[in-house]
């Protein structure tokens, strides 16, 4: 633990629809975040309006992210949520500030900002409102499809500024999405999301991740998945293979213990030497999808990059950069408590 829990201000028990969760209540000192310089991430800058996610996925690589503030990486992670009152009038007053250029703003980066707290707090929607008043660019990453509650305000802001979306879709398998995801709307919820934010014009990609082994991995499912998300007018798909960090990692594979404990000997040896699955097996899951892109005239063949299965619009290439700035960056913001201390 970083730093005491009593700085986490007003402890509100759920109510109704809230029953189970507990909300933090917090006033932000700075609400837009600079990415480190050596994280070397397509953006400069993100938002988070609220850390711990309800979304309840078992393989979110940012459960380690709770312990700084002394709660655990499970049930913790999933029910207690710390919300960013002021997050809204935080960013009016930076944007104004003479030394912000206006520099694109990604959220989604570490917890879902369209997640169950957003029906209650409404600080994703004042924060779009706000960067759409200042012509300011940004993206969004979420599984969540209570992003099309705003759709109206997005479509607005996409005439105003850059706008771009990405929707997280793994897998159309729904036995998996309930397994592994449990508090997300339903792969084919997300899949009429892609399609309705595209139909009012503002573009929206797909990132099918993470891809999991023995889960979501086959051949199939990720030509399923594909299929399904470029029939629903995806501007790209971007997949990405799981990696499991340490914090994560043994969330993770003790979850997958009691849930299949048969895939144990194949996560041994997929993540033998690390936190990140070979590099033929992350080109095979790439290969794939690019199949599936190059036959849906979306792609021209011959580029091949593992990860990167097509020349992804920036909301893609931001959706996957936000598992990748926690996991280039992790390490360093975790030494480092008076980052911890600006982020909250």
């Amino acid at each position: 633990m970083l730093f005491p829990q009593s700085a986490l201000g007003e402890r509100h028990v759920g109510t109704g629809e809230y029953r189970g969760m507990e909300f933090f209540h917090v006033n932000a000192r700075t609400i837009v975040n600079r990415v480190p310089a050596a994280s070397r991430m397509p953006f400069g800058y993100t938002i988070n309006a609220y850390r711990g996610c309800s979304h309840a996925c078992t393989y979110c690589f940012a459960r380690p992210t709770h312990t700084y503030l002394g709660f655990g990486t499970g049930e913790d992670f999933e029910r207690k949520i710390v919300v960013k009152l002021n997050a809204v009038d935080r960013l009016r007053a930076e944007l104004r500030s003479p030394r912000w250029l206006g520099d694109p703003i990604a959220m989604g980066t570490n917890t879902d900002p369209y997640q169950r707290a957003e029906g209650k707090y409404h600080l994703t929607q004042g924060i779009v409102g706000v960067l759409s008043d200042a012509r300011n660019s940004f993206s969004i990453l979420t599984k969540s499809t209570l992003v099309l509650r705003d759709l109206a305000l997005l479509a607005e802001a996409a005439r105003r500024t850059r706008v771009r979306l990405a929707l997280s879709i793994g897998t159309i398998d729904r036995d998996v999405w309930r397994l592994t995801e449990p508090g997300a709307p339903s792969p084919d919820k997300r899949l009429e999301a892609v399609a309705r934010l595209n139909d009012a014009g503002v573009r929206c990609s797909v990132l099918i991740a993470p891809v999991l082994p023995g889960l979501s991995d086959s051949d199939d499912q990720l030509r399923a998945v594909a299929e399904a998300c470029l029939g629903a007018g995806a501007v790209s798909v971007t997949p990405a293979a799981l990696h499991l960090r340490p914090g994560v990692r043994e969330h993770y594979l003790e979850w997958l213990s009691g849930a299949r404990p048969e895939l144990a000997a194949l996560y041994a040896e997929r993540f033998r030497t690390g936190s990140y699955q070979p590099r033929a097996e992350q080109q095979r899951i790439a290969d794939v999808v690019r199949a599936v892109e190059e036959s849906a005239g979306r792609r021209s063949p011959g580029r091949r990059s593992p990860g990167r299965c097509s020349p992804a619009a920036p909301a893609a290439r931001a959706a996957s950069a936000g598992e990748e700035q926690v996991r280039r960056g992790l390490a360093q913001r975790v030494r480092s408590s008076n980052e911890q201390l600006r982020l909250l």
